[in-house]
């Protein structure tokens, strides 16, 4: 039977205050740790900053401060887990090799996520973003191994393959095609409700992380791929952030992100394979739990609610749980390494019309496809090991994407493709 956490009893809200001692956990090592072990670390402190600060906009749209002291304790606590997982970084894994483990996540966790949905609009924006990230995988795999020699397989494992996808090129578009229609929260399916929330805020953390820590790597072109893709990852945010219910007020907000935190630390709990690292999200799942009834607190005491109002069903849905999804990916890739955005929908980008805003924009943005980064990055690797890096069980489904010695800059950018 699966668990109803507005049915648990909470500890006291105070009672789950870390020490500082507490906030610094011995980090996992980066050579011996599973891959998804790192993937969930990233997944939930990204979970960890969307919490933080949706309560700080939440605090600074309300005027009430008895409300703001309640927030501000279920902030500081959420802050306390950031820096608890952030820490389970290890210190001699660079920024290169973490984003490699970002990746990995964007990948397999979208495609997870895709396959258990029955809204189609949420369906296919996760679809169409799974194979811009993947493609994103295989631009830093070939970057990781022409500057640092290093296999991006070591840090993947063998869970998720690496090859080109629809070339990160492809991926610039007008801001106008990745604005989508909202989920309303009272009729979305359980698993809609929840997985837009952990979509955008994976996204979140990665837009972050690039956008952050991309100028500090050790060369233009590094820097420069780093830039071009976090740029596509603002498209990726705003897509998925506009699925989010927008009627939604700051109460009924802070139980969903509550709720949605408590399914992903139990997901995870249940997951892990690390038994130091499951005992830090079993610490946490009790924190959320506490946050979630303080939450349901305040939803009841200011807007006369409970949370059946908000959620009918509150039990969870399956949980989460991080296993390969090749099959699913190249079956993506095959239907589908043409499309781009089309305002609300997506479509293939040989019938678009010539004046449509997709080329507008391409034209604009990317001058000359040779000098994007994000192939520069191929042909410099192409130019010191005479192929491309890949790990792949078999060739790539797309026959324009099979050779190993020339990056195609066409496939969902242009009409002749």
């Amino acid at each position: 039977m699966s668990l109803n956490p507005f049915l648990e009893k909470p500890k006291k809200i105070e009672s789950t205050i870390l020490s500082l001692k507490a906030m610094a956990p011995k980090p996992y090592d980066k050579n011996e740790v599973d891959p998804y072990t790192r993937v969930r670390c990233i997944l939930m402190n990204g979970t960890e900053y969307e919490a933080v600060w949706s309560k700080h906009h939440f605090h600074r749209h309300c005027p009430d401060n008895d409300i703001r002291r309640r927030v501000a304790l279920c902030r500081s606590i959420e802050q306390q887990q950031q820096k608890l997982i952030a820490a389970l970084k290890p210190a001699d894994e660079n920024i290169l090799e973490t984003t490699i483990g970002y990746e990995q996540l964007a990948v397999d966790l979208t495609a997870i996520l895709a396959q258990r949905q029955i809204d189609k609009n949420v369906k296919n924006a996760l679809d169409f973003a799974l194979l811009e990230d993947f493609d994103h995988l295989y631009r830093y795999a070939n970057l990781l191994e022409t500057d640092m020699k290093e296999h991006a397989e070591n840090y993947v494992g063998s869970y998720t393959e690496i090859m080109p996808a629809r070339p990160t090129v492809a991926h610039a578009r007008h801001p106008f095609d990745n604005v989508k229609y909202p989920i309303n929260n009272k009729t979305a399916d359980p698993y809609a409700l929840c997985d837009v929330s952990i979509i955008t805020a994976a996204e979140q953390q990665t837009m972050n992380y690039y956008m952050n820590l991309g100028a500090f790597y050790k060369h233009k072109v590094g820097r420069e791929i780093y830039s071009e893709i976090a740029m596509v990852e603002e498209e990726h945010v705003t897509q998925y952030g506009s699925l989010i219910d927008p009627t939604a007020s700051p109460f009924v907000d802070m139980l969903m992100h509550e709720y949605v935190e408590c399914y992903l630390y139990y997901s995870m709990l249940n997951d892990e394979v690390d038994p130091y690292i499951k005992e830090i999200w079993s610490l946490c799942y009790e924190q959320e739990l506490a946050h979630l009834h303080e939450a349901l607190a305040l939803l009841r005491k200011y807007e006369k609610k409970d949370w059946q109002d908000v959620m009918p069903k509150g039990e969870f849905p399956e949980l989460l749980k991080f296993r390969p999804q090749k099959d699913y990916i190249r079956e993506i890739i095959a239907k589908t390494v043409n499309n781009t955005g089309n305002r609300e929908s997506y479509i293939n980008v040989k019938k678009l019309p010539a004046n449509s805003d997709f080329f507008i924009y391409q034209k604009k943005y990317i001058k000359n496809a040779d000098k994007a980064p994000s192939h520069i990055v191929i042909e410099n690797h192409i130019k010191k090991f005479g192929e491309d890096y890949r790990v792949q069980d078999k060739e790539n489904p797309i026959k324009a994407l099979k050779s190993r010695t020339k990056d195609n800059t066409e496939l969902g950018r242009t009409p002749n493709a």
